[in-house]
């Protein structure tokens, strides 16, 4: 009995297909925000301001928004796996490399190239679990999914504040680039090829279904999330760190990087949240998921150290959640050619990540973490509005018809 034709209460089963997708979330989001807990050592060794050095968050995340579209045509005519596997290879290249940057702008550049390859890794994995799940266990897939993100990009950002800490920062993407080679191994063995892909047929068709993508009304309001859920957490991120490197924290960088572990608390919460989403209006766990996430960058504000990770916590926390049903919602409204979907939706979002890693250090200069904080809730409530106004009448729940599942 395939997949498709379990019951619609079954309990989703936890294989190595499904650790695989974890696994492939992992590998992307590893070192994409690597640099966040090293940017006040950074500002030092290249003596340049706290804007300059957060260029290497903002190239990457620019970077990721620039081909993510374009990465979605690609797989649907070639497949999945195909394209994955030796992204994932030239990803773990990348980071190697970065290690031979002798200035900023060098290092800005490299960290450009990885943004430019991380799309084709996590943009397609979320078309093939779209179409490789069925409906009732899509939400736990995609959770798994995002929880792998969730631990690699804790990883990651704890890593290299460990290293950096010891060995410098060069070797952080010495110590990344072999790790993400290392696992691409067990995703090439673990992850099958797609059964349920079918192939676009031409890239004329592909761009046609790219302008049909861009004209859908469903998918751009699910765009606009996606763009609000990563200038929340990029922005939170980036600019925190300056904020507890200073008085009356006074943070080093192991320290900052060890921050990062509130990323772990997302990590559970994820898959929990999807057995929900599953099950849930869309609608509702979005505008509840950003307003904790909106509460949570507030309460940072009390300058005690204890109540900052607790912001911090509560504030990804209900991004990772925002980010679960917005990913979810993408197959739904798209319908056909998922993989250029999602392509858009991840240029959204990592516009939304480019925005949020440079207008907070426009404010910075204002009125410093506070004037951040006021920036970063003040965009999550609006979305809160938009998302219960706008979308009162309109229906964005996954249909059997919408994923290509048996009436």
């Amino acid at each position: 009995m395939s997949d498709h034709a379990l019951k619609p209460h079954s309990h989703p089963p936890f294989d190595l297909k499904t650790f695989a997708v974890g696994l492939t979330g992992f590998c992307a989001f590893l070192s994409l925000y690597a640099t966040q807990p090293l940017l006040p050592l950074l500002e030092g060794v290249f003596n340049a301001s706290k804007l300059a050095v957060s260029l290497t968050v903002s190239a990457a995340t620019l970077a990721v928004a620039l081909a993510a579209p374009w990465v979605g045509i690609l797989a649907d005519q070639k497949g999945r796996k195909k394209v994955i596997i030796p992204s994932l290879c030239l990803l773990a290249l990348a980071n190697l490399l970065t290690a031979t940057a002798t200035t900023l702008p060098a290092l800005v550049a490299w960290r450009f190239v990885q943004g430019l390859l991380t799309p084709a890794i996590f943009a397609v994995t979320v078309a093939y679990v779209n179409e490789e799940w069925p409906r009732h266990q899509a939400g736990f897939a995609t959770s798994v999914y995002v929880a792998g993100t969730v631990v690699g990009g804790f990883s990651g950002r704890y890593l290299s504040g460990l290293v950096a800490e010891h060995w410098g920062w060069r070797w952080v993407f010495v110590a990344l680039g072999g790790l993400v080679l290392l696992l691409t191994w067990g995703i090439s063995t673990w992850l099958p090829l797609a059964k349920q892909f079918k192939k676009v047929e031409s890239f004329q068709t592909g761009l046609r279904h790219l302008r049909e993508h861009w004209r859908n009304p469903s998918l751009q309001a699910v765009n606009a999330v996606g763009f609000v859920v990563l200038f929340s957490l990029v922005g939170t991120f980036t600019y925190v760190t300056f904020y507890l490197a200073a008085p009356p924290f006074g943070l080093g960088t192991a320290a900052l990087g060890s921050i990062f572990f509130v990323y772990l608390i997302g990590a559970v919460i994820t898959p929990w949240a999807g057995r929900h989403v599953d099950r849930r209006d869309g609608k509702t766990v979005l505008a509840l998921a950003l307003s904790a996430s909106a509460v949570g960058v507030v309460v940072t504000l009390v300058s005690r150290l204890p109540w900052v990770v607790l912001g911090i916590s509560l504030c990804c926390s209900g991004v990772f959640v925002a980010q679960t049903v917005a990913n979810k919602m993408v197959a739904s409204a798209a319908g056909k050619s998922r993989a250029s979907a999602v392509g858009i939706y991840v240029t959204f979002y990592y516009t939304g990540g480019f925005v949020g890693s440079v207008a907070p250090g426009l404010l910075w200069d204002l009125g410093g973490w506070p004037a951040c904080v006021a920036l970063i809730a003040g965009v999550q409530l609006l979305a809160v509005g938009l998302i219960l106004g706008l979308w009162r009448k309109r229906k964005l729940q996954p249909s059997e018809k919408d994923l290509g599942l048996p009436a």
